[in-house]
């Protein structure tokens, strides 16, 4: 009976970790995942099991384990000599929770890992004003107008309008080609 309370409690602070660090609920704190789920512990025990849970869910989130280097890695901790490996009974529980969060927790590093705003879409067209329109003939050539549709997951678009001139069109699309030369390098080299 103490293995299935104990397993259930590790598993609790498994689900906890991933609430706090991957999900951002903020309603998870140390504090309570102690006094919910390991009370009998001293604060120094706990830190130093929460800490050790931490750094393995990060390991195995970060690497995006699948089942077969999961296992491989769980073995490897399991070896180890000292404070640092682990037991049987917390590997399982770490297999458990990897199974079931493994989508959640790696949806969750995408999210965070992306820029925002993110380009939604772009239109653009080309105008030529004509000497009359500005009274100025030496403004006369022809604008690039190019409109950005710049946006935040689940809130409405802003938009950015730009207007271009020969010589910054030709600037921009010197930019753009020194950016798609790096991807192509980095690209080729892997």
């Amino acid at each position: 009976m103490a293995d299935v309370e104990a397993s259930k409690s590790l598993s609790g602070l498994l689900n906890g970790i991933a609430q706090k660090v991957y999900y951002n609920n903020s309603e998870i704190t140390e504090e309570l995942l102690k006094d919910e789920l390991y009370p009998e512990l001293s604060q120094e025990e706990f830190k130093a099991l929460h800490e050790k849970m931490k750094a393995l869910i990060k390991s195995i989130a970060t690497a995006d384990m699948d089942p077969s280097q999961l296992e491989a890695f769980l073995t490897a901790q399991t070896k180890r000599q000292g404070s640092g490996g682990l037991g049987a009974e917390q590997a399982a529980a770490l297999s458990r929770f990897w199974k079931s969060q493994r989508v959640r927790v790696r949806e969750s590093l995408l999210s965070q890992s992306r820029w925002e705003p993110g380009l939604r879409g772009l239109s653009w067209r080309v105008d030529l004003h004509t000497a009359a329109s500005r009274g100025d003939a030496a403004h006369s050539g022809p604008v690039a107008l190019m409109e950005l549709e710049l946006g935040r997951a689940g809130q409405d678009s802003e938009f950015v309008c730009l207007e271009f001139d020969e010589a910054k069109v030709n600037q921009v699309l010197k930019k753009m080609s020194d950016i798609q030369e790096s991807i192509d390098r980095i690209v080729h080299r892997t």
